[in-house]
């Protein structure tokens, strides 16, 4: 299972979460873990297609900034 954390600007409440989880969930992330207080999105999945470029993709198509993925 990989698993990355990104660093998102932008996210301020729940639908934020909600929109970012989603997004991720349909490109074939397992597991989401948003935090708004740390500006973070933490993603684990075992999908060997997902990249952190798709993963920076589909959260800016979102309408956020990854400032970040580690």
């Amino acid at each position: 299972m990989e698993k990355k954390t990104l660093i998102v600007e932008g996210m301020t409440c729940n639908h934020c979460k909600m929109a970012v989880t989603k997004a991720l969930e349909e490109i074939g992330v397992e597991k989401v873990n948003v935090s708004l207080e740390e500006k973070t999105v933490m993603a684990e999945y075992s999908n060997s297609a997902i990249t952190a470029d798709t993963l920076k993709e589909a959260i800016e198509d979102q309408g956020y900034d990854v400032k970040n993925v580690q």
